[in-house]
């Protein structure tokens, strides 16, 4: 792979992945690779394989803790979680989820975040988000702690919109999607996650940003990818969304699905178009 920033291969160590090495493989048009993880043992892996982003979700609700939704997930338990991931990162960015009202005002939210970087090493925060929403992140920005704004999808809303489904179907809701994400991004948002939006809207909205945009379920025109990695490697138990791909076949070992999963997004052979949503 060539240009301003090349992934190391697995096995190989490379520089420390900063914003500006997530900056410039997307001007270089390099996809970016993420995946979550919640402990040392798998963290490691990610980190030895290559993987770019690291987070730690608050899905640790329902694929570590066993809940239906990601409500009950505290600060605390992100705290533990992203401190157990941090110790064995050395290379790859690590971003930790803001859980469920942990960030109402300002305040809290500082509060909250500086609790992830301070206490558990995380060197961004994730925070669910909307235009309203833009005096918390720019609390934040202020600061100094970067922040990836998650759009579409918002799964800490399940209650509010009736579980999980795909956002920005419509032509509102669209408008609403891509709003959000220019407010966010004007407040400081240094990264955005698209969640089962249209394909076609996540091109669009990859297209006016400034800054990186990562997709989970938002088809291949966005800057990077995102699985939670319980589900490339068929961990999952709940239904399987029509984004997840298992890479944990034909005899692989976990080193070598995390490889699979990179290289595809690297060579762009995933997502296909059937893992995305149209409008």
């Amino acid at each position: 792979m060539s240009g301003p920033y090349a992934s190391p291969r697995s096995g190989t160590s490379g520089p420390a992945v900063t914003l500006p090495t997530l900056r410039k493989l997307r001007q270089a048009g390099q996809p970016i690779v993420c995946l979550t993880a919640y402990d040392a043992s798998f963290a490691a892996i990610l980190d030895h394989v290559g993987i770019d982003l690291v987070l730690v979700g608050d899905t640790l609700g329902m694929v570590v803790q066993g809940h239906a939704s990601t409500i009950p997930v505290t600060v605390d338990h992100m705290v533990y979680h992203t401190t157990l991931v941090a110790r064995a990162l050395k290379r790859a960015w690590l971003v930790a989820d803001l859980p469920f009202l942990s960030y109402s005002d300002p305040s809290q939210a500082l509060a909250s975040a500086g609790r992830l970087l301070q206490e558990g090493g995380a060197k961004m925060v994730k925070l669910e988000g909307h235009a309203g929403q833009a005096a918390i992140v720019e609390a934040l920005a202020t600061n100094g702690i970067p922040v990836c704004a998650h759009l579409g999808l918002r799964p800490q809303s399940e209650y509010k919109i009736g579980g999980f489904r795909a956002a920005g179907r419509s032509q509102a809701e669209a408008e609403k999607v891509c709003e959000d994400a220019r407010r966010l991004e004007d407040a400081g948002a240094d990264l955005l996650l698209l969640e089962c939006v249209p394909s076609l809207l996540a091109a669009e909205i990859t297209r006016a940003a400034h800054v990186p945009v990562i997709g989970i379920g938002a088809g291949a025109s966005v800057d990077g990818q995102i699985l939670v990695l319980y589900d490339i490697l068929g961990l999952s138990q709940s239904i399987r969304p029509r984004f997840v791909e298992n890479f944990l076949t034909g005899g692989r070992s976990i080193a070598e699905a995390v490889a699979a999963y990179a290289e595809a997004v690297r060579n762009r052979s995933y997502p296909e178009p059937r893992h995305g949503f149209e409008s």
